[in-house]
């Protein structure tokens, strides 16, 4: 794998079929292999330090705390005034989710849930700034193994699930994840206004209908409701989507949700964490976040896939 994308001290990244990026690189720092999948950590000169898995980007200094950020605080904080206490996080190797969740005092637990071992304690020696020291907190759990299996032998239930899991490509280990009957199962596992929030995959205008949209259908066969959602992340080259999905539709967080001002945000967010404790999350850039553009939203609206274990859906 090394040497087919890294060339002439160049970062080679296919992003589709008819579409590749390509990076000056400024050195390779790490370069092996778990049972699962090819790790590289390199850094780049336009994003600086990066973590690639089987050729694809993961998570990189420059813009990481924008897809973690995104990931987990609307989560976290459209339960407000209700405290999330209890939270099981599904992939996450990089501890960077783990660190957004942890942000949060009224937290006492995180079960975190990752197949690869090499590729977390991989992030912890050589991305130690994505954990930012709460990978030692006593309120986190590490367990190695697959999330799915973990979740069907567990008792208890949580208040918030996030699904950090990489992309559900052809020959990768996380496509079930992506199912109707995992999140149907997922959603026994919350508590009674619990929310899951899932990474979806590419987002941009040429690549929105590879996953996203699926995604988006099936989290709504399982839930009561499912919010879509996006960001730019440049080191993706483009835009990347997320869904949200509320147990009850009724709870006064899920009919709250799509009605929340800027204001009411930046509010929900100095009383849990304090005044200018993020770089990227606000209450401006939340209304930004749900505000899918028109193509995206006829393309949610027209979706009739379901993602079924007999019937998966792949991104490139």
């Amino acid at each position: 794998m090394i040497e087919l994308i890294y060339i002439l001290n160049r970062f080679r990244e296919e992003n589709s079929k008819n579409f590749a990026s390509v990076l000056s690189l400024e050195k390779v720092i790490l370069s092996t292999a778990s049972e699962f999948q090819t790790i590289q950590v390199i850094e780049t000169t336009q994003f600086g330090k990066t973590l690639v898995m089987d050729g694809k980007t993961q998570s990189a200094a420059f813009d990481e705390y924008v897809y973690h950020e995104t990931l987990v605080q609307p989560a976290m904080l459209c339960m407000h005034p209700y405290l999330p206490k209890t939270v099981f996080i599904g992939g996450g190797g990089e501890l960077a989710t783990v660190r957004e969740v942890l942000r949060h005092s009224c937290v006492e637990k995180v079960i975190m849930v990752d197949l690869d071992e090499v590729a977390v304690n991989i992030c912890i020696e050589h991305l130690p700034e994505w954990n930012a020291g709460y990978a030692n907190d006593p309120r986190l759990e590490i367990i190695y193994g697959d999330a799915k299996a973990f979740l069907e032998t567990y008792e208890s239930t949580f208040d918030v699930i996030i699904l950090d899991v990489c992309d559900p490509i052809e020959a990768g280990p996380a496509y079930v994840i992506y199912t109707q009957e995992f999140y149907t199962f997922a959603a026994s596992k919350l508590n009674p206004n619990g929310v899951l929030v899932t990474q979806s995959g590419a987002c941009s205008l040429y690549n929105f209908k590879e996953c996203f949209t699926a995604i988006h259908k099936t989290l709504a066969k399982s839930f009561d409701k499912v919010y879509g959602y996006n960001v730019n992340i440049p080191s993706f080259v483009g835009i990347w989507g997320f869904n949200i999905a509320f147990k009850n539709a009724e709870s006064d967080n899920c009919k709250r949700f799509d009605k929340l001002d800027e204001e009411t945000i930046d509010q929900f967010i100095e009383t849990r964490l304090g005044k200018d404790t993020m770089k990227f999350y606000d209450g401006v850039t939340h209304r930004r976040l749900f505000a899918l553009s028109k193509p995206i939203r006829k393309g949610l609206e027209q979706e009739n896939r379901i993602i079924t274990v007999d019937n998966p859906v792949f991104m490139y």
